[in-house]
């Protein structure tokens, strides 16, 4: 076995230099562009949004002076903090009905369709790739006082024109039913994934037990389908915190959210400083939920391992 000799050994550092140099220029040299678009477009905006939140930006000029008077009014007790907490409850009423209403359509097509369960799958979420705004609109249709459910109604007399269902436009029965109408088939993808990679011969050994469909789905199924299904709840629930859309077009006054508060503040409000507080304050219990759950998921996955 050859040995270096210590005249060999400074000789062959020197020559893996250059290689690790062009390593590491290689490395920044493809970082560079998605580390720069994320300082840029991500962490910027974010410090400046915290800037406003303090006072040490203004929206009109002189009024800079540092204070966490924002922050105070909105933790105590604030109609803001009151709103978030009204759209919490409408999250997660959205992402319970969305996961129980996908959970067939998933569990069919990964373990009942078989040949055709991609082409099905593409049926599903062809409709879905036409104009979100179009379909949230189509909405205003089918539910307004002169619309297709109202109409139905009028003609068979059980109400009469010009006295509509009050709740089926402009409340949050109608955010949420919307909400849930759009995010159904995004939300069947994940457990899709989840119960198509399934061992079969799990459920066939359950089979063979004598254990029935119900408890094979209890007992087999759905316990390792749970990642999938966590992660079709993070799907929707996170994102339909901060919706404002929806409730705008189709809301009304009853349907109000906290991004459509967040909005207006930036918008007709010019209350920069409090938006900045209801936008942060938002961003910090997404990124804290996105934690939580990316934890839990990683956990689960590794317990089924």
């Amino acid at each position: 076995m050859a040995v270096a000799t210590p005249s060999e050994a400074p000789a062959a550092a020197d020559a893996a230099r250059p290689g690790r140099f062009r390593s590491w220029l290689a490395a920044v040299g493809i970082l560079s562009p998605p580390v720069s678009w994320l300082v840029l477009f991500f962490l910027v905006p974010i410090g400046i949004v915290a800037a406003y939140s303090v006072g040490a930006l203004s929206f009109f000029p002189g009024d800079q002076a540092l204070s966490l008077g924002g922050w105070e009014r909105f933790f105590r007790g604030s109609i803001y903090l009151s709103l978030f907490w009204k759209s919490v409850r409408i999250s997660l009423t959205v992402s319970v009905v969305s996961v129980l209403l996908a959970y067939p359509i998933a569990f069919f097509l990964a373990l009942g369709a078989k040949k055709r369960k991609y082409v099905l799958l593409l049926v599903i979420i062809a409709p879905f790739l036409t104009s979100y705004l179009l379909r949230v609109l189509a909405f205003k249709v089918i539910l307004g006082d002169e619309g297709l459910i109202n109409t139905f109604f009028y003609s068979l007399h059980m109400r009469s024109p010009g006295h509509p269902i009050p709740w089926l436009l402009y409340s949050q029965f109608t955010v949420m039913l919307v909400l849930a109408y759009v995010w159904v088939p995004f939300v069947a993808l994940p457990i899709f994934v989840a119960l198509e990679n399934l061992d079969q011969s799990l459920l066939e050994g359950a089979s063979d037990l004598g254990a029935s469909r119900w408890q094979t789905f209890w007992r087999v199924t759905f316990p390792l389908s749970v990642p999938g299904v966590m992660a079709a709840f993070v799907f929707v629930f996170i994102p339909t915190i901060g919706e404002f859309v929806t409730p705008l077009l189709v809301g009304g006054t009853r349907g109000f959210m906290y991004g459509n508060a967040i909005a207006d503040l930036f918008g007709p409000g010019f209350d920069w400083q409090t938006g900045s507080v209801l936008a942060l304050f938002l961003l910090a219990v997404t990124a804290a939920l996105a934690l939580v759950f990316g934890r839990f998921l990683q956990i689960r996955s590794v317990a089924a391992e």
